[in-house]
């Protein structure tokens, strides 16, 4: 089967609106025909007909390790080393506090200025809680491994740049870290389904990720983390909740953490979640990630090349060569909120990130090339006609 043909056979299996080119799977994906008949059996027949016996019956309670284990397979992460639940925020701090314990002497926590806030906001805020003088260090993407020495206790890096598409190269940085006794924490946000991911061979000691990106499991949808099966079983969870538990239903006083990946398990997981989550995890079933590969970097090209040619007026921000960048790149330009705003009314929906970056995701799962030169062809009208330069483009709303 070639390449066009696998790639047919998956559009066939997303719901997206008739005359939309959708080039923004890399901040939600788009929902999978199956997901929504996936939920609503979950809400009639398990919800509705077995109520609260669907813990048991309908096996809601091994739905965080069997989906993690799917998804597991699409980052090269042992089975039982995956678990779902809470948000990416919620498991970034978990990681990161496992991590500081793991190396107490250690008080610097190492990420870069192309990370995603919500990864520095929740490290300044698990660093204040301690108040045991760590502090966080942010160098320029380019600086990481040369930063990385033995007063580093972990680092915290994404994978992917949101802004640029930036790759890291997690073997190579994770390698430099555990030279220098240090730790490290991906965040495979803009990554997990993207790109080739393999987490066991790069060494990584924590993983975290959500899955309403490229994995297209909704908004709001479960995020996940990965622990080293080598430290599973010797990590002290921050977060000491209910089900992360040894015994949740022997009720006792006293915390007593589950076994290996089970202690990051925090509260009630969302069940309607992760049954859409689940629904849309099969799409990658016969799916090679290294055929994802290649056909994002055949789209993305396609799409740089024809925008340089008819945009001359925008500035390229992603990394020239495709194996230093994910499945997205960013043109710059100073009404660039405008012009994607103008851009979403003529039926392609990208999006913005301030100051000035218009962002495009190209998910073969769902988009070919006459997808991106529709894209391109609009945008290149757009900047000619100069129809962005409109009261109602230039508002901004709460998401960008």
């Amino acid at each position: 089967m070639t390449l066009h043909d696998i790639f047919r056979a998956t559009r066939a299996k997303f719901d997206l609106p008739e005359g939309v080119v959708y080039l923004d799977g890399n901040s939600l994906g788009p929902l999978p025909r199956d997901a929504a008949d996936r939920v609503a059996r979950m809400m009639t027949e398990e919800w509705g007909g077995l109520l609260i016996r669907g813990w048991n019956t309908a096996g809601w309670m091994e739905m965080p390790r069997r989906v993690g284990d799917r998804i597991g397979r699409l980052i090269g992460a042992p089975e039982g080393t995956v678990v779902m639940g809470d948000t990416l925020s919620i498991k970034v701090y978990q990681a990161l506090a496992s991590a500081l314990e793991l190396r107490p002497e250690r008080k610097v926590v190492l990420s870069d200025s192309g990370n995603f806030p919500t990864d520095l906001y929740m490290a300044q805020g698990l660093i204040a809680s301690l108040g045991r003088g760590h502090r966080l260090k942010v160098v320029a993407p380019e600086e990481v491994e040369d930063a990385i020495d033995e007063n580093v206790a972990v680092t915290l890096l994404t994978e992917v740049d949101y802004r640029t598409g930036r790759l890291h190269d997690m073997k190579r940085l994770t390698r430099r870290a555990h030279a220098a006794g240090a730790l490290t924490i991906w965040d495979l946000a803009h990554s997990a389904g993207a790109l080739p991911v393999d987490v066991t061979a790069a060494g990584a000691d924590f993983a975290v990720g959500c899955t309403y990106k490229y994995l297209n499991g909704g908004p709001g949808a479960p995020a996940f983390i990965h622990v080293a099966p080598e430290l599973a079983g010797s990590v002290r969870p921050a977060l000491s909740g209910w089900l992360g538990h040894e015994a949740p239903f022997a009720f006792d006083p006293d915390y007593r953490p589950g076994a290996g990946i089970d202690r990051m398990r925090v509260g009630t997981p969302p069940i309607i979640a992760l049954a859409a989550l689940d629904a849309a995890l099969d799409t990658w079933e016969g799916v090679d990630m290294a055929d994802i590969r290649r056909a994002s970097i055949e789209l993305s090209e396609l799409f740089i090349a024809e925008v340089e040619r008819r945009c001359p007026e925008l500035a390229f921000a992603s990394p020239r060569e495709p194996e230093r960048r994910g499945s997205q790149v960013s043109f710059l330009h100073p009404e660039g909120y405008a012009i994607m705003q103008a851009l979403i009314a003529g039926g392609v929906i990208g999006d913005f990130r301030a100051p000035d970056a218009m962002r495009f995701g190209f998910t073969p799962l769902y988009i070919g090339h006459d997808d991106v030169i529709a894209a391109a062809s609009i945008l290149e009208r757009i900047l000619r006609e100069g129809s962005w330069d409109r009261p109602e483009f230039k508002t901004r709303s709460k998401v960008t």
